[in-house]
């Protein structure tokens, strides 16, 4: 069984591709700026959950493991977040917390590759920031994943009852809610993983995603019928 859920990144990232080409084509033809992040999130999920595919077929290494730590940990769910940010703030702070948070993450991207890795005893050769010799490095990802997390399930539970109370808008109440559950998804998994167990987040990315993509497939559509 555990062998089989280590191989679910690869699904994953398959279905990220199929995903990425949709809100990409989405995205050229609407040249909407929160289309372009939610866009850049896609990717960024799909190239979090392919270096988790290239640690089952092809092992560990440290230089996979401060990618995906880059990827994953600190852009996360940051783009799709901001995408959000986009669509329901203003555009001078969604502009201004662009700068903020991209900084920050690039700092971050930083200390992570400059880092020293320590292999403790017993160590299982699983995707983990916890052999990072600098420990507080880990500190600056709570920080973005928060920021990630109040604007993407946040801005679709904002949405899902505004929408909630409107007559004939049920499809985006209903995207907005798998939007929602589909955002805390991956999140929940992360708390997992920096208690040791990787294969849930394994689990979570591939449900959220899932979830992410009927709430972004449901909303298109409804807009595109009225």
């Amino acid at each position: 069984m555990g062998e089989i859920i280590e191989h679910i990144p690869i699904i994953t990232t398959l279905f990220s591709i199929y995903f990425f080409r949709e809100i990409f084509t989405h995205y050229l033809n609407r040249k909407k700026t929160y289309l372009m992040w939610w866009t850049i999130g896609v990717l960024t999920f799909g190239l979090g959950t392919l270096s988790e595919s290239i640690n089952v077929l092809y092992g560990w290494n440290e230089i996979n493991l401060k990618y995906w730590y880059i990827i994953g940990a600190l852009l996360g769910g940051f783009p799709l977040a901001q995408g959000t940010v986009y669509l329901l703030m203003k555009k001078k702070f969604a502009n201004i917390s662009s700068i903020i948070m991209v900084l920050l993450i690039i700092i971050a991207a930083i200390f992570v590759i400059l880092t020293p890795i320590k292999i403790p005893d017993g160590f299982d050769y699983k995707l983990t920031g916890a052999v990072f010799e600098w420990k507080w490095v880990r500190y600056f990802s709570p920080i973005i994943n928060i920021y990630a997390f109040v604007f993407l399930v946040g801005g679709a539970i904002f949405s899902a009852i505004k929408y909630k109370k409107q007559t004939n808008k049920e499809p985006r109440f209903k995207g907005n809610v798998y939007i929602a559950i589909g955002g805390l998804l991956p999140g929940i998994g992360g708390s997992f993983t920096r208690a040791g167990y990787v294969n849930v987040l394994f689990i979570t990315e591939l449900l959220g995603l899932i979830l992410i993509y009927l709430g972004y497939r449901i909303i298109k559509l409804d807009k595109h019928k009225n």
